[in-house]
């Protein structure tokens, strides 16, 4: 066992996925042991990732920068890498002394070994639960000094497994699709998913407990963005960059504590490091949480952004979101659902079997938060609204120039530069369809 040492340790514990459905968030998934955790730090409950796109998403909390400052535009399955290695969380804990240990998913580089961690666990085939206890056990053998924890879960990542663990009669579907057998079934699957995560939290958190550093060790737990159905995961609205967020961090935080503050995923980095004494970094882009974990503000910004360039497809668009507006810009030609950009699932079949796939999407959207909390009624177009749709033009326009988002010069196309033989990687057999998908949309907008 690691010897004790001053600074606190770091628990870097996270999903795929799962946006806010958990016990914690009031969802109807059964997972006691996020409950606990939530109990025993604070949970934001108006949390957004930079992108809502696995590996962007990653990127943007490990470097406390948005998605293209980071230098992240899609996924590492598909032929992308974290530009600004040197900026991971990881090596900035690693400077200061911390022995930095990976288990599970990583997904910003494309060799599992491409962020320097001192120790890369190899637990392929493991289960959750199996994984956390090989993580205990690599703890135990730090050899003293703190440590930094990243371990990644796959649960609430498609495709699900079948286990009957959740009775679907009894299942309330996400908000936007239809209450359906077929709905319901589905989100029976992903609440056993989010179940088998929980089990995995709860071994985690017991092991760090029985060995007395419960005390002495932060920890963030957290999903990439929205869950996998149509409409959320790829999207920019809520349930697109709504996630969870529990940090628990003994003397520094109250137990118990929920908070409304509107907080990006990137202000995770500069609160961790103010968390365990250690410098901020000056190419940190987020805004340090500790006002609002200690009580003295209620808020640290008035907006945030996120982004989607490349997922299964090129659609590049950008958001703003503040406490009562939000507003999203498409740069695409195409004017309907991208579906390809949804993962395969029983939801997708039915919403597709119904047209899905030729219902249009406006290429500039404003809603208003307070009235329309379900994000569903595009105002952009109304007079009464114009000064509202003005300002939050000119914060996007503003946000984009000084981050120098590459989308301002046109197309993105340096993915290619990413990849080891100049093409766009694609992760199975049954994604084809989506990258003939792609080509398509190259051919219409006049690329390929």
């Amino acid at each position: 066992m690691g010897k004790e040492n001053s600074r606190k340790n770091i628990v870097y514990l996270h999903c795929h996925d799962t946006g806010r459905y958990i016990q914690p968030y009031g969802y109807g998934a059964a997972t006691p042991n996020l409950q606990k955790l939530a109990e025993r730090g604070m949970a934001f409950r108006d949390l957004h990732c930079a992108a809502p796109s696995c590996s962007p998403s990653r990127a943007g909390l490990l470097t406390g920068m948005w998605a293209h400052s980071a230098g992240m535009l899609g996924l590492v399955n598909r032929g992308f890498e974290l530009a600004h290695k040197e900026c991971h969380l990881a090596y900035h804990v690693k400077k200061h002394g911390y022995t930095t240990i990976l288990a599970g998913v990583q997904h910003v580089t494309r060799q599992r070994n491409g962020i320097a961690y001192d120790r890369i666990l190899e637990i392929e085939g493991r289960s959750s639960v199996e994984m956390a206890g090989q993580a205990l056990k690599a703890l135990d053998e730090t050899e003293g000094g703190p440590f930094f924890l990243d371990i990644g879960f796959s649960d609430t990542h498609r495709p699900f497994t079948r286990d009957d663990a959740v009775n679907p009669a009894y299942v309330r579907p996400p908000e936007p699709l239809p209450n359906t057998k077929e709905t319901r079934q589905d989100m029976a699957d992903f609440m056993a998913e989010a179940k088998r995560f929980d089990d995995a939290v709860g071994r985690l958190t017991a092991g760090i407990r029985e060995r007395g550093w419960e005390e002495n060790t932060i920890v963030l737990c957290t999903t990439d963005h929205g869950i996998a159905f149509p409409g959320m995961k790829c999207n920019l609205t809520r349930y697109g960059t709504g996630v969870f967020g529990i940090l628990v961090c003994p003397s520094r935080i109250a137990p118990g504590k929920t908070s409304d503050a509107l907080a990006s995923q990137i202000d995770f980095f500069p609160t961790l490091c103010e968390l365990a004494g250690i410098p901020v970094p000056d190419w940190v882009q987020g805004v340090s949480l500790l006002p609002v974990l200690t009580g003295l503000q209620e808020q640290v910004r008035q907006e945030l952004y996120a982004e989607v360039s490349y997922h299964c497809n090129y659609e590049p668009q950008r958001m703003v979101r503040t406490k009562r507006w939000l507003y999203i810009r498409r740069y695409t030609q195409a004017d309907t659902v991208y579906c390809a950009d949804c993962d395969e699932g029983a939801s997708k079949e039915l919403l597709l079997a119904h047209g899905w796939q030729e219902r249009r999407v406006d290429k500039e959207q404003l809603y208003d938060l307070v009235f329309d909390p379900l994000e569903r009624d595009n105002i952009a177009g109304q007079a009464q609204y114009a000064d509202v749709l003005g300002q939050m033009r000119t914060l996007l326009d503003t946000w984009q120039e000084q981050t120098q988002d590459p989308v301002l010069k046109g197309r993105i196309r340096d993915f290619t530069t990413n990849t080891q033989d100049g093409t766009v990687y694609v992760s199975d057999d049954k994604d084809v369809h989506t990258y003939d998908l792609w080509e398509r949309e190259e051919q219409k907008e006049g690329y390929a």
